[in-house]
């Protein structure tokens, strides 16, 4: 499949008209944040939903401490939905297909060819939290929508060989955790990106399937060492010198930061993966 394996293939996700916008006000919100800095410390939330400044929680007499990590949780940055959202913004909308609600995303559904996604396995939760109340309340019946590139760095829907599978796709109501979990494969590497997941956030199963009112549009990214362990394995040959050329600070996405979309990944290539991250809204 070497037809997205070109740079001119990706060329949309390195920064052109259509992610700049995005990309600018991100920056614009950071450099607001760091004026302030001296008065409020901006604290983000982590995967298991604690002070990103601080792995382990406050102890139950910091009551100040506590405080003031629940009040500057900050929101999940916004980032480009990128060239393959399929979420209807630029022709093709798998949300309104039946069968897109669903957790494992493994396989293609509907009427399409019927492929399968090959991979190391990979399980994915996220969890989605009220911003506002310092990340301490879960958005119960939210939904979310995932979708990211196979191992050989293919979207479904959009590159040669895959335009007729819906496969790495799916969407998923919070539960009374704010959680979803999706059933996958760990994505490859293609080049110019460093290894993620697109995902948007709708306040409603039915905003999702409608493809309406999107709340929040972002990225996950994986630790460098799950990634050279999983590039390590069959199938993921090609990953590993497009992996070689890039680094978190130099991914266009991620450069400016990445404190609160680097997901937290337990697990082996052998058995499989479990990434989760706190996406706060």
């Amino acid at each position: 499949m070497s037809g997205h394996q070109d740079d001119e293939t990706h060329e949309h996700d390195r920064g052109l008209s259509y992610d700049l916008p995005v990309l600018a006000r991100r920056r614009m919100i950071r450099l607001m944040a760091g004026a302030g800095a001296g008065l409020v410390p901006l604290v983000g939330c982590t995967a298991d939903g604690s002070s990103s400044t601080a792995r382990t929680s406050p102890s139950a007499t910091d009551t100040r401490a506590a405080t003031e990590t629940d009040t500057t949780c900050a929101p999940i940055p916004e980032e480009t939905a990128g060239p393959y959202p399929g979420d209807g913004s630029n022709g093709v909308n798998v949300l309104k297909e039946s069968g897109v609600v669903r957790t494992d995303i493994t396989s293609s559904f509907g009427d399409s060819a019927g492929g399968t996604a090959e991979g190391v396995p990979l399980t994915l939760t996220l969890t989605v939290v009220d911003a506002a109340s310092g990340c301490g309340t879960p958005r119960k019946g939210a939904a979310v929508y995932v979708w990211h590139c196979d191992r050989e760095g293919g979207y479904s829907l959009y590159t040669e060989g895959v335009t007729d599978e819906n496969y790495l796709r799916g969407v998923q109501e919070t539960d009374d955790q704010g959680r979803v979990t999706f059933t996958s494969v760990f994505p490859g590497c293609y080049p110019g990106r460093w290894p993620h997941v697109h995902f948007e956030v709708y306040g409603s199963l039915e905003d999702a399937t409608s493809a309406t009112a999107i709340t929040s549009t972002s990225q996950l990214a994986f630790p460098k060492d799950v990634c050279d362990t999983v590039y390590a394995t069959e199938g993921y040959e090609g990953s590993v010198a497009n992996l070689r050329r890039l680094s978190l600070e130099s991914d266009m996405v991620f450069r400016d930061g990445h404190d609160h979309q680097l997901a937290t990944v337990k697990g082996s290539a052998e058995e499989g993966y479990a990434a989760s991250l706190t996406v706060a809204v």
